[in-house]
């Protein structure tokens, strides 16, 4: 039995002047009672109760310290009963770390349709596109791509594979020449993302066997916001989120490249990321369901809207 249990029972004996009822109330017999209050009074080395045959009466060490006992207690209580609406209700701040460029261009929607979903949950949202430790950090989620998760026991749930373009400018290749096979590649620049992100190189499927080819570059970065500025800059080619540059291919400002010849692994995974998958608060399990739900939902209206023949991109946005 604990200090708090041996707190709990002098309690109830002073209030029920009993240390028989005071075993009824706690489902305890009167000696498991009896050893409890003899254990507390060797701790604070003090009698606390009188006792006969007939009554337990209270001496002044006891008197004093059953008000202070009740404050410690009732706070306790108090922040239990908080805990548990912590558990059970979607309520309180949720903090947030999400990669920068994912959120701005896609993941806006759901952020703010969770917020109307859960009103008493507040949202403190840290945008960043570096490495991040959620539980060194402090923070409850993350909405990540896998390089920016350095704590392998963080637990991570896949939401979303964005697919990636090969993209230059009409004018880069007027002065660079065009590339007709994934080997032609090898004379040109890119604006890829560092090395310490993704591998320096592309893997083309060409026929039962892969082509490597190595990213030849001068500018790099971990933004494809700002990598698309470079490369419509002329700075080379890029490997950029599709729906990032619908709008450019659109226009005609940025083209594809060797679409004849499929790329491996050309796509980024956003990952919803927590740090246990027990004894989770309501707000942190709140949003991962519904974040599950919410892409769950627009891969089935993207499926719909493909076999329609509407753009995945543009539905993604």
């Amino acid at each position: 039995m604990d200090y708090i249990d041996s707190l709990r029972i002098f309690r109830s004996v002073v209030e029920a002047r009993s240390f028989t009822r005071a075993a009824d109330m706690h489902s305890l017999t009167t000696p498991v009672v009896s050893r409890a209050i003899a254990r507390l009074e060797k701790r604070l080395n003090s009698r606390l109760f009188h006792r006969s045959t007939r009554a337990v009466s209270l001496t002044e060490a006891a008197e004093r310290f059953y008000e202070g006992c009740c404050r410690v207690l009732d706070d306790l209580d108090a922040l239990e009963a908080d805990a548990t609406v912590q558990t059970r209700e979607a309520n309180g701040v949720l903090r947030l770390v999400a990669h920068t460029t994912a959120t701005v261009n896609r993941l806006v929607p759901l952020i703010a349709s969770f917020k109307r979903a859960h009103p008493k949950v507040n949202l403190d949202v840290m945008l960043t596109e570096r490495p991040v430790d959620l539980i060194a950090d402090g923070y409850d989620l993350g909405l990540v791509l896998p390089f920016m998760l350095n704590n392998d026991s963080t637990v991570t749930r896949l939401l979303e594979r964005i697919p990636l373009t090969l993209v230059t400018t009409p004018a880069y290749l007027a002065a660079r020449g065009t590339p007709h096979h994934p080997a032609d590649l090898a004379e040109h620049a890119f604006v890829p993302m560092p090395p310490s992100i993704r591998k320096p190189n592309l893997a083309f499927r060409v026929g039962d066997e892969e082509v490597i080819v190595p990213m030849r570059h001068d500018i790099a970065s971990n933004n494809p916001e700002f990598n698309r500025a470079m490369v419509l800059e002329g700075f080379g080619i890029g490997i950029l989120p599709t729906a990032l540059v619908h709008q450019d291919l659109k226009s005609g400002a940025l083209v594809t490249l060797l679409d004849d010849f499929p790329i491996v692994d050309m796509y980024i995974e956003i990952r919803l990321a927590y740090t246990t998958r027990t004894l989770l608060p309501a707000k942190v399990r709140a949003f991962i369901d519904h974040a599950t739900s919410f892409f769950d939902d627009v891969t089935h209206d993207a499926a719909n809207d493909a076999s329609h023949g509407a753009p995945l991109a543009a539905k993604a946005k």
